[in-house]
């Protein structure tokens, strides 16, 4: 019998219409995961006691139980279409909480060199929503008529008059977390496969200008379900364990690290210097797991939101540099806009629209003195710290 090779992996995610009921997949649910880590543990304390030796009599069955796991993807081509969303998006809307708002496109009338952006009808948008053009994704800032908006940075090349502004896809914060299904097949199907029920994102990061662009999830499940043991039931609202959709077609294309944007500052500023930066979102997510006559959490209960950026760029003795510097030492917010890829259907975009800055520690440990921001945490009124968008 031959060992399971850990390339015959296929993940899949589905959003869930109630916490821990499972959702549906299809071929195109399946997502590019480097890796599913997970680790259930059962919530219980040791026995107190006396069994007249030190020999351990054992915990009971039925205890409570804690499912922990991390899932780490890149960020590749996605089947874009003015209606479509990226199939890890269950995952960011488990992190952010609202519903994807699609932008179907428009005509562009009218154009501005500090962002002003004027549609031939109605846009429909809303404050940071994206859109996309060009190879480049910007957010609303503001919204000045019904056909008019004010983009949070300029395009590097403007649309023409006439031209088409194309389809975005964005996830908001919302104060309610849904909660995911991941699935885990393998290969060959005699095989042991997996799913968690009710995955709940306690923890998002996305990382840029590494070889690759990646994404990394942290957080709670309500359980950990196997095609061995399971036997029916109410596990998950299934009565038998779910069968892989048969396979697709699949684009394994990856974004380069290397490629994007980076826009910073009081006056948004295009910086060419960024070597490496993280967007980091918190949920402080508990559920509730202490409750009478269940050894499975109930519901998802999130806590306070943290949203944290941190990057490193080379210092120059340049304004925007300075106006940087300027900025944390007087605590005044700035926006921050990571553009990550730049070709259609690869593209992502992520808004912090105020972040107070950390003073930048200085590291002139090689040739030329780099700046470190480290954790500056975002800030907003109500739920519109973030903006996770795909282009």
């Amino acid at each position: 019998m031959a060992y399971i090779s850990s390339n015959e992996n296929r993940f899949y995610t589905a959003l869930e219409t109630a916490y821990g009921t499972v959702g549906a997949i299809t071929a195109g649910n399946r997502i590019p995961a480097l890796k599913l880590t997970v680790q259930q543990q059962l919530d219980m304390k040791d026995r107190k006691d006396k069994t007249g030796s030190r020999t351990f009599a054992g915990l009971p069955a039925g205890g409570r139980k804690r499912t922990n796991f991390e899932l780490h993807t890149y960020l590749t081509s996605w089947q874009k279409s003015p209606t479509s969303t990226p199939a890890y998006g269950p995952m960011f809307q488990s992190a952010l909480g609202g519903a994807p708002l699609n932008f179907a496109g428009g005509t562009v009338a009218s154009t501005t060199g500090v962002g002003r952006l004027g549609f031939a009808a109605a846009h429909g948008l809303a404050a940071g929503q994206a859109v996309f053009s060009g190879g480049e994704i910007r957010f609303v800032s503001a919204i000045v008529d019904p056909d008019t908006v004010q983009l949070n940075a300029p395009f590097t090349i403007p649309p023409a008059t006439g031209a088409q502004v194309d389809a975005a896809v964005t996830y908001v914060p919302s104060t309610v977390l849904p909660s995911a299904t991941i699935f885990d097949f393998w290969s060959p199907s005699t095989a042991v496969q997996r799913l968690l029920c009710g995955a709940a994102v306690d923890q998002m990061e996305i990382l840029l200008n590494g070889d690759y662009h990646e994404v990394h999830f942290k957080g709670l499940a309500q359980d950990v379900v196997d095609s061995s043991s399971f036997s029916g039931g109410s596990i998950g609202s299934l009565q038998s364990f779910p069968q892989e959709p048969a396979l697709g077609a699949f684009d394994f294309s990856v974004v380069p690290g290397n490629l994007g944007q980076a826009w910073l500052g009081t006056s948004p500023t295009q910086f060419l210097t960024i070597t490496s930066a993280s967007v980091v979102v918190k949920n402080a997510l508990d559920t509730r797991a202490k409750e009478f006559g269940s050894s499975l959490p109930r519901a998802i209960a999130p806590g306070q939101r943290s949203v944290t950026a941190a990057f490193d760029l080379y210092s120059q003795d340049d304004s925007a540099t300075a106006g940087l510097y300027q900025a944390a030492r007087q605590r005044s917010p700035i926006s921050v806009m990571l553009q990550l890829g730049q070709t259609e259907g690869q593209v992502m975009g992520v808004y912090l629209t105020s972040v107070i800055p950390e003073v930048p520690e200085f590291d002139d440990g090689e040739n030329r003195l780099q700046w470190k921001f480290r954790s500056s945490r975002a800030q907003g009124t109500v739920d519109n710290e973030i903006a996770v968008a795909f282009g």
